[in-house]
């Protein structure tokens, strides 16, 4: 199988088979269904996370769509990696944005960056920016696939490899959620996967430029997310009220 090959050097041990196994084994149980198969989707936000994905379900051939969340904050190399990805894998990835008046009611409400001010009005942006897109970008499929790990943040310790996603009724795969950061680093370097450049620039976590900053020494990876408010807060809402802990069939 081309996911594992042989290591490209001496130093290069690449990813570890054990975990590549459960992840493609997980990939192609999104595309079933008790009565039948699936309609599955992965949502990106062109962190090295969600681009290890990418470039195994290209790999695979897998008929999984893939779409992100164009918020109209996202840093300029976020941006650029959706024709990066686009061209190296010639997939299309498919972009939701914000809905125009829902857009500038938040602007008339709370201003322009009054995420800052409260936790309201950031959860407010995020709805606006994030949810009700999010929504759209999941009408129609029966699972979504996502880059979530358990190392990332305290609200994703918890994490499931698969969950019943209540918000919109679909089955949600973390695949990633057992994951190390090195371990996303090792594929991406033995795979020759194209990562955001903000990674390399100590932005660990990635999401909407005036809201994500690099993280300092010993900070931890979701520290650059939000960075005004508390650790248990950190989540944007497309996550936090998902973590349903029922046994699905």
């Amino acid at each position: 199988m081309i996911l594992l090959d042989q290591p490209h050097s001496a130093t290069d041990q690449g990813p570890n088979r054990d975990q590549l196994a459960s992840l493609i084994a997980q990939l192609e149980a999104s595309l079933r269904t008790i009565s039948g198969l699936a309609r599955a989707a992965l949502a990106s936000s062109l962190s090295a996370e969600d681009m290890v994905l990418t470039d195994v379900i290209a790999r695979l051939g897998l008929p999984i769509e893939i779409f992100t969340l164009q918020t109209g904050r996202l840093h300029p190399d976020t941006v650029a990696m959706i024709e990066r990805t686009q061209a190296r894998y010639g997939l299309k990835v498919h972009q939701f944005e914000p809905e125009a008046n829902a857009l500038a009611q938040f602007v008339a409400t709370y201003s322009l960056n009054g995420f800052y001010e409260s936790l309201e009005a950031r959860k407010a942006c995020c709805g606006v920016r994030k949810l009700e897109p999010l929504g759209r970008a999941l009408s129609g499929y029966d699972a979504w696939i996502t880059g979530q790990r358990r190392e990332q943040a305290l609200t994703r310790d918890q994490l499931d490899e698969r969950e019943h996603d209540a918000a919109h009724n679909l089955v949600k795969h973390n695949p990633l959620a057992s994951w190390q950061w090195g371990d996303v680093l090792a594929y991406a370097e033995h795979f020759q996967v194209p990562l955001n450049p903000l990674h390399a620039r100590g932005y660990l976590s990635i999401g909407c430029d005036p809201c994500t900053r690099a993280i300092r020494p010993g900070e931890h990876a979701r520290d650059g997310r939000w960075w005004w408010e508390n650790a248990d807060t950190k989540e944007c809402g497309l996550h936090q009220n998902n973590p349903n802990k029922e046994t699905i069939a």
